[in-house]
């Protein structure tokens, strides 16, 4: 399972009200540039995005929330049942890295949440599936 890394951004966007986690719109992009914990919106990172096209829309794949719940003060942030999958049409790659990010603010423009290390490139033949793999039960990411 690919390991989640916030960026250090996140934790102040949240205490400046920039994020409604509830009702924000998220993203995930898909990239072979390793994100840094001091990048801060989708600007600083969006030059190693995985090319548009053979099935893969520049920004990202789209991330249903449907709840988020806190209970003994942990916060989840919970996903919807279905993780998002991008199935390639053509060559789609070479990507070791997923990105989060909000789509909602303007300012700061397209803040980062966090991302998802899967430890090698991974390119795409035409056919094959990657899905995201969201936890539904202990959330996308936890605040305690």
């Amino acid at each position: 399972m690919a390991s989640f890394n916030k960026f250090n951004q996140f934790v102040a966007d949240l205490a400046n009200k920039v994020h409604n986690l509830g009702s924000d719109s998220l993203k995930i992009m898909l990239t072979n540039t390793a994100p840094t914990a001091t990048n801060a919106v989708y600007g600083d990172i969006s030059a190693g995005e995985v090319a548009n096209g053979s099935g893969y829309t520049t920004g990202g794949l789209s991330v249903t929330i449907t709840s988020s719940t806190q209970s003994s003060g942990t916060y989840k942030l919970i996903p919807s049942g279905t993780d998002p999958v991008l199935t390639a049409s053509g060559s789609v790659g070479p990507f070791r890295y997923a990105v989060i990010y909000n789509t909602t603010p303007t300012s700061p423009l397209k803040p980062l949440i966090g991302w998802w290390d899967y430890g090698s490139s991974i390119t795409m033949a035409s056919g094959e599936t990657f899905t995201v793999d969201l936890d539904g039960t202990n959330g996308i990411l936890q605040l305690t």
